[in-house]
């Protein structure tokens, strides 16, 4: 099958296999759907069980949470610092890290200019009901499993930080953390474009994906599964976008990912955490933090 780029990237149509259709939202030529206190614009884009909040902040920029219902992830970019402050505890996080927050009260005050991103469980419904393609979801879900808490983590609840400047992929596949709902593979800069002989189309079964791209230009392939029926068949899918961005795919559908050009940022997002990549010895950064669950083992 021929590919064809999709220009509107908030309507791609897929077989009727495919339960729904991707979402893709560049904060470049897309409307925010939230204005934050100071002007600020934040863009929302939820998955069956997730959410991510791009905000664009300002120096002085807060972004609070009143009785967050469960933790949360904030990815802090190089060239920009915030302080956090939940749960009686007050910290500056540095430029190029990973906190988790814990459930109830809390805020981050942004120090500088640029972009937060934050990452929640779909326990946070006001902002699913906020999100850009809220309708995509507003139908029943049985397409990806649900949302299962993990355990706890050592020593109870309370913010962890992870810088990232001296953590390297080495033989794990990314730098992954997880937290009691969520998992990100926060993959090291691109120093060049990736090769095109060696792509990695896959798909996950009862799961999704959300790509967030931070730094530098992607193209997202993405295919759906070739049915009986020809009549139902699609043509592959080339987005394209800038960053920020945010690309939501469903499961069952069979994607890839290339960067073009050096310093290019991605993170992946799964809910709740992926049970494969826990398995692997060492692949999870912080699992003395996050234990898995008893009934899952570990392999090299």
């Amino acid at each position: 099958m021929n590919n064809q780029t999709s220009n509107d990237r908030r309507s791609i149509e897929f077989a009727p296999g495919i339960k729904r259709p991707p979402t893709v939202i560049d904060a470049n030529d897309a409307p925010p759907q939230h204005i934050e206190d100071d002007g600020s614009l934040t863009w929302i884009v939820r998955g069956a069980n997730f959410v991510v909040a791009i905000t664009r902040v300002k120096p002085g920029t807060r972004l609070g949470r009143q009785a967050q219902a469960s933790e949360y992830m904030l990815f802090v970019p190089p060239g920009v610092v915030a302080d956090v402050q939940a749960g009686g505890e007050r910290l500056t996080v540095e430029s190029d890290s990973l906190t988790i927050i814990p459930p109830g009260d809390s805020e981050i005050v942004a120090h500088g200019g640029g972009e937060l991103f934050r990452i929640f469980s779909n326990r946070a419904s006001d902002l699913t009901a906020e999100s850009a393609n809220a309708t995509v979801y507003s139908d029943d879900l049985s397409d990806v499993a649900p949302l299962t808490e993990w355990p706890e983590p050592v020593g109870g609840y309370r913010v962890r930080t992870y810088p990232l400047k001296n953590v390297v992929s080495g033989e794990a596949f990314g730098r992954i953390y997880r937290s009691t709902n969520l998992m990100v593979n926060i993959f090291e800069p691109y120093e060049g474009s990736r090769d095109q002989a060696a792509l990695s189309p896959h798909s996950h079964t009862d799961f999704e994906q959300a790509s967030l791209t931070m730094a530098g230009r992607f193209e997202h392939y993405l295919r759906t599964p070739w049915g009986r029926d020809r009549n139902e068949w699609r043509e592959d899918v080339v987005v394209k976008c800038g960053s920020p961005s945010i690309t939501v795919i469903p499961a069952g559908v069979i994607h890839t990912t290339a960067w073009f050009g050096s310093q290019g940022r991605m993170i992946d997002i799964f809910s709740p955490p992926r049970e494969d990549f826990s398995k692997r010895a060492g692949w999870v950064r912080n699992e003395e933090d996050y234990p898995s669950p008893t009934w899952i083992g570990t392999s090299k």
